[in-house]
């Protein structure tokens, strides 16, 4: 089967996938994006998260069949021009990347967050992220991660009023 669906913003066509493929191998294995991780294979861990129509998913668990026509946006793809996006560049300056099979899960989630709440209280951000796990950081450094992408969006948005 071939899939043609939107990566990144840039028009993808995949071809010979087969029927049991996930949207995670696809983009790992054939497109050669490794930044959402494969850790559980089961969409218990958060690794993998990517979105999908703007809805955020577990790729391991969608079928790349699924993506046809549809626009898909990794983790790389927050970044634009070779800058980080101000949540990953929160996530390196506070210390929240430690071996990095949850950072890109957490990241798309917190990415997500703040999009829809910009000033989360830390009941919000534990919700939003309580999909995600790590087993690395003990999550502070993580929370610390969130706030200080939270402000540093408020401050730029500030900045543009």
């Amino acid at each position: 089967m071939r899939v043609k669906c939107t990566v990144n913003g840039q028009p993808q066509e995949i071809d010979d996938v087969w029927e049991g493929e996930s949207l995670l191998y696809a983009l790992r294995e054939r497109m050669g994006l490794p930044g959402s991780k494969n850790a559980c294979e089961q969409g218990e861990c958060g690794s993998c998260t990517v979105y999908l129509d703007g809805t955020p998913v577990c790729a391991c668990l969608v079928a790349a069949g699924q993506a046809q026509d549809r626009d898909v946006v990794t983790v790389e793809g927050l970044a634009s021009d070779d800058e980080l996006h101000p949540v990953q560049q929160a996530f390196l300056d506070a210390g929240a990347v430690q071996c990095g099979f949850c950072t890109p899960g957490l990241l798309v989630a917190t990415h997500d967050l703040l999009e829809r709440e910009p000033h989360p209280s830390d009941p919000e951000i534990r919700e939003a992220l309580a999909g995600n796990l790590c087993r690395c950081t003990g999550y502070e450094k993580i929370l610390d991660a969130v706030r200080q992408a939270a402000t540093t969006a408020a401050q730029a948005k500030a900045g543009l009023e």
